[in-house]
Protein backbone atom coordinates (compact mmCIF):
# COMPACT_ATOMS: atom_id res chain seq x y z
CA UNK A 1 0.00 0.00 0.00
CA UNK A 2 1.69 3.39 -1.21
CA UNK A 3 1.83 6.54 1.49
CA UNK A 4 -0.82 8.28 0.83
CA UNK A 5 -3.70 7.52 3.43
CA UNK A 6 -4.63 10.60 4.74
CA UNK A 7 -5.49 11.56 8.88
CA UNK A 8 -8.64 13.45 7.68
CA UNK A 9 -9.89 10.41 5.77
CA UNK A 10 -12.05 7.29 7.15
CA UNK A 11 -9.51 5.17 6.02
CA UNK A 12 -6.74 6.79 7.94
CA UNK A 13 -9.06 6.83 11.29
CA UNK A 14 -9.77 3.49 11.20
CA UNK A 15 -6.11 2.40 10.33
CA UNK A 16 -4.94 4.32 13.22
CA UNK A 17 -7.84 3.13 15.43
CA UNK A 18 -6.56 -0.54 14.60
CA UNK A 19 -2.69 0.00 15.44
CA UNK A 20 -3.29 1.88 18.69
CA UNK A 21 -6.04 -0.70 19.75
CA UNK A 22 -3.01 -3.13 19.20
CA UNK A 23 -0.59 -1.69 20.46
CA UNK A 24 -2.54 -0.64 23.60
CA UNK A 25 -3.35 -4.31 24.62
CA UNK A 26 0.15 -4.91 24.23
CA UNK A 27 1.26 -1.92 26.78
CA UNK A 28 -2.33 -2.15 29.02
CA UNK A 29 -0.96 -6.18 29.78
CA UNK A 30 2.68 -4.63 31.19
CA UNK A 31 0.84 -2.34 33.55
CA UNK A 32 -2.81 -3.86 34.31
CA UNK A 33 -1.43 -7.51 35.97
CA UNK A 34 0.60 -5.70 38.35
CA UNK A 35 -2.65 -4.42 40.26
CA UNK A 36 -4.29 -7.90 40.17
CA UNK A 37 -0.90 -9.65 41.66
CA UNK A 38 -2.07 -9.98 45.49
CA UNK A 39 -5.51 -11.18 44.63
CA UNK A 40 -4.07 -14.58 42.30
CA UNK A 41 -1.42 -14.82 44.43
CA UNK A 42 -3.78 -15.73 47.34
CA UNK A 43 -5.75 -17.33 44.86
CA UNK A 44 -2.98 -19.89 43.48
CA UNK A 45 -0.62 -20.29 46.66
CA UNK A 46 1.85 -18.65 44.43
CA UNK A 47 5.60 -17.55 46.56
CA UNK A 48 6.94 -14.20 45.73
CA UNK A 49 9.10 -16.20 42.91
CA UNK A 50 5.91 -16.64 41.37
CA UNK A 51 4.45 -13.60 40.92
CA UNK A 52 7.91 -12.28 39.96
CA UNK A 53 7.94 -14.63 36.98
CA UNK A 54 3.91 -13.88 36.57
CA UNK A 55 5.30 -9.88 35.49
CA UNK A 56 8.71 -11.52 33.65
CA UNK A 57 7.88 -14.30 31.85
CA UNK A 58 5.89 -11.64 29.85
CA UNK A 59 8.79 -9.02 29.55
CA UNK A 60 10.88 -11.57 28.78
CA UNK A 61 9.57 -13.13 25.28
CA UNK A 62 8.56 -9.51 24.41
CA UNK A 63 11.58 -7.94 24.66
CA UNK A 64 14.29 -10.88 23.18
CA UNK A 65 11.46 -11.39 20.46
CA UNK A 66 10.43 -8.13 19.50
CA UNK A 67 12.63 -7.39 16.62
CA UNK A 68 12.60 -10.42 15.43
CA UNK A 69 9.04 -9.60 14.61
CA UNK A 70 9.41 -6.79 13.06
CA UNK A 71 11.66 -8.26 10.59
CA UNK A 72 9.01 -10.82 10.03
CA UNK A 73 6.51 -8.04 9.26
CA UNK A 74 9.04 -6.27 7.25
CA UNK A 75 9.55 -9.87 5.29
CA UNK A 76 6.18 -11.54 5.15
CA UNK A 77 3.66 -8.36 5.37
CA UNK A 78 3.00 -6.51 8.38
CA UNK A 79 -0.49 -6.67 8.17
CA UNK A 80 -0.49 -10.87 8.37
CA UNK A 81 1.92 -10.41 10.88
CA UNK A 82 0.11 -7.92 13.05
CA UNK A 83 -3.07 -10.31 12.56
CA UNK A 84 -0.94 -13.75 13.72
CA UNK A 85 0.08 -11.71 16.63
CA UNK A 86 -3.49 -10.35 17.58
CA UNK A 87 -4.58 -14.40 17.09
CA UNK A 88 -1.86 -15.34 19.18
CA UNK A 89 -2.26 -12.39 22.19
CA UNK A 90 -6.09 -13.61 23.05
CA UNK A 91 -5.38 -17.75 22.57
CA UNK A 92 -2.69 -16.57 24.75
CA UNK A 93 -4.84 -14.48 27.04
CA UNK A 94 -7.56 -17.29 27.32
CA UNK A 95 -5.02 -19.87 28.26
CA UNK A 96 -3.86 -17.06 31.44
CA UNK A 97 -7.80 -16.73 32.70
CA UNK A 98 -7.96 -20.50 32.51
CA UNK A 99 -4.61 -21.27 34.41
CA UNK A 100 -5.45 -23.79 37.26
CA UNK A 101 -2.02 -22.79 39.08
CA UNK A 102 0.94 -20.62 38.65
CA UNK A 103 2.98 -22.52 36.37
CA UNK A 104 0.56 -22.84 34.31
CA UNK A 105 0.20 -18.77 34.16
CA UNK A 106 3.87 -18.42 34.00
CA UNK A 107 3.70 -20.46 30.37
CA UNK A 108 0.76 -18.33 29.19
CA UNK A 109 2.12 -15.64 30.10
CA UNK A 110 4.91 -16.02 28.33
CA UNK A 111 3.33 -16.75 25.45
CA UNK A 112 1.38 -13.51 25.69
CA UNK A 113 4.64 -11.57 25.46
CA UNK A 114 5.59 -13.74 22.11
CA UNK A 115 2.34 -12.16 20.49
CA UNK A 116 3.22 -8.70 21.90
CA UNK A 117 6.80 -9.07 20.67
CA UNK A 118 4.55 -9.46 17.08
CA UNK A 119 1.93 -7.19 17.71
CA UNK A 120 4.15 -4.09 18.40
CA UNK A 121 6.97 -3.50 15.56
CA UNK A 122 3.68 -3.89 12.82
CA UNK A 123 1.66 -1.83 14.75
CA UNK A 124 3.55 0.97 14.11
CA UNK A 125 5.39 0.15 10.97
CA UNK A 126 1.47 0.60 9.16
CA UNK A 127 1.66 3.80 10.45
CA UNK A 128 4.84 4.53 9.10
CA UNK A 129 4.52 3.09 5.78
CA UNK A 130 0.36 3.52 4.86
CA UNK A 131 0.13 7.78 5.92
CA UNK A 132 0.85 10.66 3.84
CA UNK A 133 4.12 12.35 4.77
CA UNK A 134 2.51 15.34 5.42
CA UNK A 135 0.52 13.35 8.15
CA UNK A 136 2.62 10.89 9.59
CA UNK A 137 4.14 12.48 12.76
CA UNK A 138 0.51 13.33 13.41
CA UNK A 139 -0.74 10.13 13.24
CA UNK A 140 2.58 8.59 15.02
CA UNK A 141 1.73 11.25 17.75
CA UNK A 142 -1.92 10.52 17.87
CA UNK A 143 -0.95 6.32 17.54
CA UNK A 144 1.26 6.78 20.92
CA UNK A 145 -1.14 9.07 23.00
CA UNK A 146 -3.66 6.33 22.41
CA UNK A 147 -1.56 3.74 23.15
CA UNK A 148 -0.15 5.31 26.06
CA UNK A 149 -3.75 5.97 27.39
CA UNK A 150 -4.22 1.93 27.33
CA UNK A 151 -1.10 1.66 29.47
CA UNK A 152 -2.04 4.15 31.84
CA UNK A 153 -5.17 3.06 32.42
CA UNK A 154 -3.78 -0.48 33.72
CA UNK A 155 -4.22 -0.46 37.34
CA UNK A 156 -6.61 1.16 37.69
CA UNK A 157 -8.45 -0.83 35.10
CA UNK A 158 -6.96 -4.01 36.67
CA UNK A 159 -8.53 -3.22 40.38
CA UNK A 160 -11.46 -2.80 39.09
CA UNK A 161 -11.94 -5.80 37.21
CA UNK A 162 -10.74 -8.00 39.79
CA UNK A 163 -12.75 -6.41 42.41
CA UNK A 164 -15.82 -7.06 40.61
CA UNK A 165 -15.25 -10.00 38.78
CA UNK A 166 -11.92 -11.32 40.03
CA UNK A 167 -8.36 -11.59 38.47
CA UNK A 168 -8.98 -13.83 35.69
CA UNK A 169 -10.70 -11.04 34.13
CA UNK A 170 -7.58 -8.84 33.81
CA UNK A 171 -6.49 -11.39 30.83
CA UNK A 172 -10.31 -12.44 29.78
CA UNK A 173 -11.30 -9.33 28.81
CA UNK A 174 -8.47 -8.99 25.92
CA UNK A 175 -10.24 -11.72 24.47
CA UNK A 176 -13.62 -9.54 22.75
CA UNK A 177 -10.91 -7.15 22.15
CA UNK A 178 -8.55 -9.25 19.78
CA UNK A 179 -12.03 -10.87 18.50
CA UNK A 180 -13.16 -7.33 17.41
CA UNK A 181 -9.32 -5.86 15.83
CA UNK A 182 -8.77 -9.20 14.33
CA UNK A 183 -12.31 -8.60 11.91
CA UNK A 184 -11.26 -4.39 11.73
CA UNK A 185 -7.69 -5.34 10.67
CA UNK A 186 -9.22 -7.52 8.22
CA UNK A 187 -12.03 -5.48 7.21
CA UNK A 188 -10.36 -2.41 7.04
CA UNK A 189 -6.33 -2.29 6.45
CA UNK A 190 -4.59 -3.44 3.15
CA UNK A 191 -1.19 -5.70 3.64
CA UNK A 192 1.62 -3.50 3.71
CA UNK A 193 5.41 -4.87 3.39
CA UNK A 194 8.93 -3.59 2.55
CA UNK A 195 9.85 -4.79 -0.81
CA UNK A 196 13.55 -4.35 -0.12
CA UNK A 197 13.37 -6.87 3.18
CA UNK A 198 15.50 -9.40 1.26
CA UNK A 199 17.85 -9.53 3.96
CA UNK A 200 18.72 -12.80 6.78
CA UNK A 201 16.55 -13.04 10.20
CA UNK A 202 18.99 -12.71 12.98
CA UNK A 203 17.28 -15.88 14.79
CA UNK A 204 20.68 -16.52 16.33
CA UNK A 205 20.64 -13.53 18.12
CA UNK A 206 17.28 -13.81 19.09
CA UNK A 207 17.30 -17.07 20.42
CA UNK A 208 20.62 -16.44 22.24
CA UNK A 209 19.07 -13.48 23.47
CA UNK A 210 16.57 -15.32 25.18
CA UNK A 211 18.49 -17.63 26.60
CA UNK A 212 20.59 -15.05 28.61
CA UNK A 213 17.82 -13.05 29.46
CA UNK A 214 15.65 -16.16 30.91
CA UNK A 215 18.55 -17.67 32.45
CA UNK A 216 19.36 -14.54 34.11
CA UNK A 217 16.24 -14.00 35.09
CA UNK A 218 15.84 -17.75 37.07
CA UNK A 219 19.41 -16.93 38.50
CA UNK A 220 18.22 -13.75 40.41
CA UNK A 221 14.52 -15.32 41.01
CA UNK A 222 15.19 -18.92 42.50
CA UNK A 223 18.31 -17.38 44.55
CA UNK A 224 22.08 -18.23 44.76
CA UNK A 225 21.13 -21.77 46.18
CA UNK A 226 20.76 -24.99 43.87
CA UNK A 227 21.46 -27.01 41.06
CA UNK A 228 19.36 -25.83 38.12
CA UNK A 229 20.04 -21.89 39.49
CA UNK A 230 23.77 -22.69 38.89
CA UNK A 231 23.35 -24.11 35.01
CA UNK A 232 20.80 -21.60 34.72
CA UNK A 233 23.23 -18.81 35.70
CA UNK A 234 26.06 -20.59 33.05
CA UNK A 235 23.53 -21.00 30.15
CA UNK A 236 22.83 -17.12 30.73
CA UNK A 237 26.10 -16.06 30.73
CA UNK A 238 27.26 -18.35 28.07
CA UNK A 239 24.30 -16.78 25.89
CA UNK A 240 25.37 -13.19 26.55
CA UNK A 241 29.05 -13.94 25.17
CA UNK A 242 27.88 -16.21 21.99
CA UNK A 243 25.21 -13.20 21.51
CA UNK A 244 28.04 -10.83 21.67
CA UNK A 245 30.03 -12.89 19.25
CA UNK A 246 26.60 -13.54 16.97
CA UNK A 247 25.84 -9.84 16.74
CA UNK A 248 29.61 -9.25 16.10
CA UNK A 249 29.82 -11.15 13.42
CA UNK A 250 26.42 -11.32 12.14
CA UNK A 251 25.89 -9.22 8.41
CA UNK A 252 22.62 -8.47 9.58
CA UNK A 253 22.50 -8.11 13.55
CA UNK A 254 19.45 -7.89 15.75
CA UNK A 255 22.01 -5.39 17.87
CA UNK A 256 23.97 -3.58 15.72
CA UNK A 257 27.13 -3.39 18.55
CA UNK A 258 28.69 -0.29 16.27
CA UNK A 259 26.35 1.88 17.77
CA UNK A 260 27.78 1.90 20.73
CA UNK A 261 31.30 3.26 20.07
CA UNK A 262 29.45 6.43 20.11
CA UNK A 263 29.84 7.57 23.55
CA UNK A 264 26.17 9.35 23.68
CA UNK A 265 24.36 6.57 22.94
CA UNK A 266 25.90 3.94 25.26
CA UNK A 267 25.51 6.62 28.28
CA UNK A 268 21.87 7.34 26.83
CA UNK A 269 20.94 3.57 27.46
CA UNK A 270 22.70 3.23 29.97
CA UNK A 271 20.73 5.92 31.86
CA UNK A 272 17.42 4.32 30.61
CA UNK A 273 18.56 0.93 31.66
CA UNK A 274 18.57 2.60 35.42
CA UNK A 275 16.00 4.88 34.95
CA UNK A 276 13.77 2.39 33.60
CA UNK A 277 14.33 -0.44 35.71
CA UNK A 278 14.02 1.78 38.70
CA UNK A 279 10.11 2.79 37.27
CA UNK A 280 9.87 -1.38 37.12
CA UNK A 281 11.00 -1.69 40.63
CA UNK A 282 8.41 0.88 42.30
CA UNK A 283 5.33 -0.63 39.76
CA UNK A 284 6.09 -4.00 40.92
CA UNK A 285 6.46 -3.46 44.74
CA UNK A 286 3.66 0.10 45.57
CA UNK A 287 1.11 -1.80 44.83
CA UNK A 288 1.28 -5.26 46.17
CA UNK A 289 2.26 -2.81 49.38
CA UNK A 290 -0.94 -0.96 48.61
CA UNK A 291 -2.97 -3.98 49.33
CA UNK A 292 -1.48 -6.62 51.29
CA UNK A 293 0.23 -3.90 53.88
CA UNK A 294 -1.76 -0.85 53.80
CA UNK A 295 -5.20 -2.03 53.23
CA UNK A 296 -6.36 -0.44 49.97
CA UNK A 297 -8.34 -2.73 47.83
CA UNK A 298 -7.67 -3.44 44.19
CA UNK A 299 -9.78 -0.93 42.88
CA UNK A 300 -8.80 1.85 45.55
CA UNK A 301 -5.03 0.54 44.95
CA UNK A 302 -5.67 1.32 41.14
CA UNK A 303 -7.11 4.41 42.09
CA UNK A 304 -4.50 6.02 44.04
CA UNK A 305 -2.26 5.76 40.93
CA UNK A 306 -4.61 7.59 38.95
CA UNK A 307 -2.90 10.88 39.69
CA UNK A 308 0.63 9.65 38.04
CA UNK A 309 -1.62 8.48 34.88
CA UNK A 310 -3.55 12.12 34.59
CA UNK A 311 0.61 13.69 35.17
CA UNK A 312 2.21 12.31 32.90
CA UNK A 313 -0.66 12.47 30.05
CA UNK A 314 -0.85 16.01 30.64
CA UNK A 315 2.63 16.97 31.15
CA UNK A 316 4.52 14.88 28.28
CA UNK A 317 3.88 17.83 25.60
CA UNK A 318 5.88 20.33 28.23
CA UNK A 319 8.41 17.64 28.42
CA UNK A 320 8.91 17.38 24.87
CA UNK A 321 9.02 21.36 24.36
CA UNK A 322 11.89 21.41 27.57
CA UNK A 323 13.93 18.93 25.61
CA UNK A 324 14.06 20.67 21.90
CA UNK A 325 14.69 24.08 23.76
CA UNK A 326 17.51 22.61 26.77
CA UNK A 327 18.40 19.00 25.03
CA UNK A 328 18.31 15.75 26.62
CA UNK A 329 20.91 16.40 29.63
CA UNK A 330 19.13 18.86 32.19
CA UNK A 331 15.31 17.53 31.76
CA UNK A 332 16.90 13.89 32.33
CA UNK A 333 19.11 14.92 34.99
CA UNK A 334 15.44 16.42 36.48
CA UNK A 335 13.36 14.16 36.23
CA UNK A 336 15.58 11.33 37.83
CA UNK A 337 16.15 13.38 40.78
CA UNK A 338 12.80 14.32 40.78
CA UNK A 339 11.97 10.64 41.18
CA UNK A 340 14.78 9.92 43.39
CA UNK A 341 12.50 12.03 46.07
CA UNK A 342 9.48 10.47 45.09
CA UNK A 343 11.07 7.03 46.28
CA UNK A 344 12.12 8.06 49.60
CA UNK A 345 9.33 9.12 50.14
CA UNK A 346 7.35 6.43 49.57
CA UNK A 347 9.22 4.12 52.28
CA UNK A 348 6.91 6.40 54.50
CA UNK A 349 4.13 4.10 53.07
CA UNK A 350 3.27 1.30 55.40
CA UNK A 351 0.60 -0.32 57.67
CA UNK A 352 -0.71 3.04 58.93
CA UNK A 353 -0.26 5.48 55.85
CA UNK A 354 -3.01 7.91 54.68
CA UNK A 355 -3.57 8.77 51.07
CA UNK A 356 -3.22 12.43 50.95
CA UNK A 357 0.12 12.56 53.55
CA UNK A 358 1.97 9.55 52.28
CA UNK A 359 0.64 8.05 49.09
CA UNK A 360 -0.18 11.53 47.47
CA UNK A 361 3.16 12.79 47.21
CA UNK A 362 4.85 9.82 45.94
CA UNK A 363 2.44 9.82 43.00
CA UNK A 364 2.50 13.52 41.94
CA UNK A 365 6.37 13.48 42.31
CA UNK A 366 6.68 10.34 39.63
CA UNK A 367 3.98 11.99 37.92
CA UNK A 368 6.07 15.36 37.07
CA UNK A 369 9.34 12.96 36.66
CA UNK A 370 8.50 10.67 33.96
CA UNK A 371 7.05 12.92 31.58
CA UNK A 372 10.85 15.11 31.72
CA UNK A 373 12.58 11.61 31.54
CA UNK A 374 10.84 9.63 28.40
CA UNK A 375 11.42 12.34 25.81
CA UNK A 376 14.82 13.51 26.86
CA UNK A 377 16.27 9.76 26.69
CA UNK A 378 14.73 8.83 23.47
CA UNK A 379 16.34 12.55 22.13
CA UNK A 380 19.59 11.42 23.87
CA UNK A 381 19.42 7.64 21.88
CA UNK A 382 18.34 9.34 18.05
CA UNK A 383 20.71 12.17 18.66
CA UNK A 384 23.45 10.35 18.88
CA UNK A 385 22.91 8.42 15.46
CA UNK A 386 22.29 9.19 11.79
CA UNK A 387 19.03 9.61 10.50
CA UNK A 388 19.22 5.88 8.72
CA UNK A 389 19.98 3.93 11.75
CA UNK A 390 17.24 5.66 14.15
CA UNK A 391 14.94 2.84 14.05
CA UNK A 392 17.31 0.49 15.39
CA UNK A 393 18.51 2.87 17.57
CA UNK A 394 15.18 3.43 18.98
CA UNK A 395 14.19 -0.64 19.34
CA UNK A 396 17.33 -1.31 20.52
CA UNK A 397 16.46 1.48 23.72
CA UNK A 398 12.98 0.11 23.91
CA UNK A 399 14.69 -3.64 24.53
CA UNK A 400 17.13 -1.89 26.93
CA UNK A 401 13.73 -0.88 29.04
CA UNK A 402 12.42 -3.70 28.73
CA UNK A 403 15.61 -5.58 29.68
CA UNK A 404 15.67 -2.96 32.34
CA UNK A 405 12.37 -3.67 33.94
CA UNK A 406 13.03 -7.95 33.48
CA UNK A 407 16.32 -7.73 35.87
CA UNK A 408 15.19 -5.54 38.28
CA UNK A 409 11.95 -7.59 38.70
CA UNK A 410 13.97 -10.55 39.53
CA UNK A 411 16.51 -9.24 41.63
CA UNK A 412 14.93 -6.78 44.01
CA UNK A 413 13.72 -9.68 46.06
CA UNK A 414 16.38 -11.00 46.88
CA UNK A 415 18.62 -8.08 47.25
CA UNK A 416 15.92 -7.11 49.82
CA UNK A 417 15.79 -10.30 51.55
CA UNK A 418 11.76 -11.00 50.92
CA UNK A 419 10.78 -14.17 51.87
CA UNK A 420 11.33 -16.31 48.82
CA UNK A 421 8.20 -18.88 49.38
CA UNK A 422 5.65 -16.29 50.58
CA UNK A 423 4.70 -13.59 48.50
CA UNK A 424 1.53 -12.09 51.23
CA UNK A 425 3.54 -12.08 54.28
CA UNK A 426 2.77 -8.48 55.18
CA UNK A 427 5.12 -7.82 57.99
CA UNK A 428 8.48 -9.03 55.61
CA UNK A 429 6.88 -7.32 52.98
CA UNK A 430 6.63 -4.31 54.27
CA UNK A 431 10.43 -4.19 55.30
CA UNK A 432 11.67 -5.56 52.04
CA UNK A 433 9.00 -2.71 50.45
CA UNK A 434 11.25 -0.53 52.22
CA UNK A 435 14.64 -1.62 50.72
CA UNK A 436 13.20 -1.81 47.57
CA UNK A 437 12.47 1.72 47.46
CA UNK A 438 15.89 2.57 48.82
CA UNK A 439 17.34 0.50 45.89
CA UNK A 440 15.07 1.97 43.51
CA UNK A 441 15.83 5.56 44.36
CA UNK A 442 19.61 5.01 44.22
CA UNK A 443 18.94 3.76 40.52
CA UNK A 444 17.47 6.67 39.66
CA UNK A 445 20.21 8.99 41.34
CA UNK A 446 22.47 7.21 39.27
CA UNK A 447 20.69 7.67 36.07
CA UNK A 448 20.81 10.97 36.46
CA UNK A 449 24.62 11.50 37.74
CA UNK A 450 25.43 9.01 34.28
CA UNK A 451 23.31 11.60 32.64
CA UNK A 452 24.82 14.95 34.23
CA UNK A 453 28.73 13.05 33.00
CA UNK A 454 28.11 11.60 30.13
CA UNK A 455 25.56 13.55 27.72
CA UNK A 456 26.37 16.68 26.17
CA UNK A 457 24.72 19.92 26.95
CA UNK A 458 22.60 22.24 25.78
CA UNK A 459 24.48 23.79 22.95
CA UNK A 460 24.15 20.48 21.23
CA UNK A 461 21.38 20.69 18.74
CA UNK A 462 18.75 17.70 19.89
CA UNK A 463 16.69 15.69 17.41
CA UNK A 464 13.18 16.24 16.56
CA UNK A 465 11.01 14.25 18.22
CA UNK A 466 8.25 12.16 16.21
CA UNK A 467 5.96 12.77 18.74
CA UNK A 468 6.14 15.61 21.86
CA UNK A 469 2.75 14.06 23.02
CA UNK A 470 3.87 10.68 24.06
CA UNK A 471 5.27 9.53 27.97
CA UNK A 472 5.07 6.29 29.32
CA UNK A 473 5.37 4.96 32.14
CA UNK A 474 7.16 1.63 31.34
CA UNK A 475 9.55 2.22 27.96
CA UNK A 476 10.67 4.64 25.94
CA UNK A 477 8.70 4.90 22.21
CA UNK A 478 9.92 1.82 19.95
CA UNK A 479 10.01 2.66 15.97
CA UNK A 480 9.97 0.24 13.26
CA UNK A 481 13.28 -1.78 12.53
CA UNK A 482 13.83 -2.50 9.28
CA UNK A 483 16.47 -5.63 8.74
Amino acid sequence: MSSQVRLSEPAGRRLLLVTAVGSGLVLLESTVVNIALPALGTDLGASMAGLQWTVNAFTLTLSALILLGGGLGDRFGRRRIYLIGVVWFGLASLLCGIAPNVEVLVVARALQGVGGALIVPGSLALIQDSFHPEDRNRAVGWWAGMSGVAGAAGPLLGGGLVDAAGWRWVFLINIPLAAALCVLLVAHVAENRDVEATGRFDVAGAVLAAVALAGLTYTLIQGPAGAWTMVAGTAGVAGFVAFLLVERRSPAPMLPLRLFTSRQFSVANLTSFLVYGALAGMFFFLPIQLQVTTGFSAWSAGLALLPLTALTLVLSPYGGELTTRLGARMPLVAGSLICTIALLLATRIGPEASYLGHVLPVVVLTGIGIPLITPAVTTAVLGAVDDRSTGIASAVNNGAARAAGLVVVAALPLLVGLPHGDGMNAAALDRGYDHGMMVCAGLFLVGGLSAWIGLPGPAAKPVRLLSRRHASATCPQLEPHRN
